[in-house]
C-alpha cells in the first residue's frame, strides 16, 4: 500500500463517524481515487466485517470488468462495493478488460454472473462480443450476465442477450440477486 493510499484510509478511519459528510464531502481527484478503490472495499469494507465477527455465506460469485477500450472506473467500484456489502463474492478484473479474459475469469471462478461495464458508446459493443466469446466456448449457458454503465439501455442489454441491466450500484445488487434466485 502506497503512503497515499494508507494517509487516505487513515482519513476515513478518523472520520467513521461523519463519513459522509467530512470524508466522502471532500474532493477526491480520479487518480487517488482509482489507485484507492480496492483498497477501500478491502481495508474497509471487508476489515470491518471480520472485525465485528459477522457472518458471512456467499450469495454467489460475481465476475466483474470495465469491457476493453474503457478506462472508466467509478462506477464499476462502487457496484463491486455495493455486491460485497450484498454478501456476493466479487472478482474485480478492472478496466480495459478484454473479451477473452472476461471469458477466462468467468470459467476459472465459476462465476454465477458476469457484469459488465461501458461507460462510452464506442465500446458498448464490446459487451456483445463478449457474450459471442462465452457462447463459442461454451460457457455462456452457465452464468448470468448483467450489463450496465453510462452507455447501456435496457433495449441494449436485451438487444445483445444479456440477463439484465440495471443503471445503479444498488439496484445491481438486487438485479443479480433475481438473475440467480437469491
Amino acid at each position: 500500500m502506497s503512503k497515499q493510499q494508507k494517509q487516505a484510509l487513515d482519513y476515513f478511519d478518523s472520520h467513521a463517524g461523519d463519513w459522509k459528510e467530512k470524508a466522502l464531502g471532500k474532493k477526491v481527484d480520479l487518480v487517488t481515487y482509482n489507485g484507492l478503490s480496492p483498497y477501500l472495499k478491502k481495508y474497509i469494507l471487508e476489515e470491518e466485517i471480520r472485525r465485528t465477527g459477522a457472518k458471512r455465506e456467499s450469495l454467489g460469485i460475481v465476475v466483474v470488468g470495465t469491457v476493453f477500450g474503457d478506462i472508466h472506473d467509478i462506477g464499476k467500484a462502487m457496484v463491486c462495493t455495493f455486491l460485497t456489502a450484498g454478501g456476493f463474492e466479487v472478482h474485480d478484473l478492472g478496466v480495459n478488460v478484454r473479451a477473452e479474459q472476461f471469458a477466462e475469469a468467468t470459467n476459472n471462478y465459476k462465476a454465477d454472473v458476469l457484469a459488465m461495464s461501458a461507460l462510452l458508446t464506442t465500446t458498448a459493443a464490446e459487451q456483445r462480443k463478449i457474450i459471442g466469446i462465452l457462447k463459442e466456448k461454451g460457457i455462456r449457458e452457465s452464468v448470468k450476465i448483467m450489463v450496465g454503465g453510462g452507455a447501456i439501455t435496457q433495449e441494449f442489454a436485451d438487444d445483445i442477450g444479456a440477463d439484465g441491466y440495471d443503471p445503479t450500484a444498488p439496484g445491481a445488487v438486487e438485479l443479480a440477486r433475481r438473475l440467480i434466485g437469491k
